[in-house]
């Protein structure tokens, strides 16, 4: 069985075919960036979840944040569940961890700005 995606990992976009029944073989990536992608995306997709939490006494109310790695797709809705349940103080700085290790994933919510 054949399957068809478009790769995103890059501006180029390729167009790929990715044989389930040989070994999730890929072919039309021109970089292995692509290849990796194509299996990863059918044996196990993951996203980067990007969102803000409440901050108090911050410049502004909401605080950026994302995980620190992609996160297997169907706890997406889970991790923004847990996200929001989040209140954080100012003063953050970059790159401080939210949540440690969300959901066992090794993942972490880290804060994308100082604040």
């Amino acid at each position: 069985m054949i399957k068809n995606l478009t790769c995103i990992v890059c501006p180029e976009g390729c167009k790929l075919e990715i044989d389930i029944d040989n070994d999730y073989s890929v072919k039309g990536s021109k970089c292995n960036r692509g290849n990796d992608y194509g299996r990863q995306e059918l044996i196990n997709p993951q996203r980067m979840v990007t969102s803000t939490v409440y901050i108090e006494n911050g410049v502004y109310a909401r605080l950026p944040v994302k995980t620190s790695i992609a996160i297997p797709k169907e706890l997406i809705y889970k991790c923004m569940e847990e996200i929001n349940r989040v209140k954080v103080k100012s003063p953050v700085k970059l790159g401080d961890v939210i949540i440690h290790n969300v959901f066992n994933t090794g993942a972490n919510i880290v804060a994308c700005r100082n604040m």
